[in-house]
């Protein structure tokens, strides 16, 4: 198995009009590798409000290792026994992260920005995505 078993890691957080979109940016970066760029794409609510999407694709196997370096914050071990729920038969293993806590610079289980990660796993079925995934995760801790 590869040392970094991830096709590629995306990172998404929605910017609500209350919310100052350099903050909620500032979460997003984060997670990500010095002056890595972030796509903005604008969006309205059901009542008209604005909300900005900021998202990343984090692809070179260097940056994806930054971004699960960055992961070692969190309780792996929890997330490692939750990745039969955590990965899906698409073999995209889904965690969720505390916005304020990344804004602040610590990475947190919550809620707020969402990461997605395409698992390599040959074949491509979830039980080889779920070993893949607990041996990367396992590796960080």
């Amino acid at each position: 198995m590869a040392e970094t078993p991830f096709h590629y890691v995306d990172l998404r957080a929605f910017c609500y009009a209350t919310e100052d979109e350099a903050r909620v940016e500032r979460a997003v970066r984060t997670l990500l590798p010095e002056e890595f760029p972030i796509d903005r794409a604008a969006s309205e609510g059901y009542h008209g409000d604005r909300i900005v999407v900021l998202s990343a694709r984090v692809e070179n196997a260097d940056d994806v290792r930054h971004v699960l370096d960055r992961l070692a914050d969190l309780d792996l071990d929890r997330v490692r026994e939750e990745l039969d729920d955590r990965v899906n038969d698409n073999c995209a293993l889904f965690v969720r992260l505390d916005k304020q806590a990344a804004y602040g610079g610590r990475i947190e289980r919550g809620e707020g920005l969402e990461l997605r990660g395409k698992i390599e796993a040959y074949p491509a079925k979830k039980a080889a995505a779920v070993e893949n995934a607990a041996e990367a995760l396992e590796s960080r801790s």
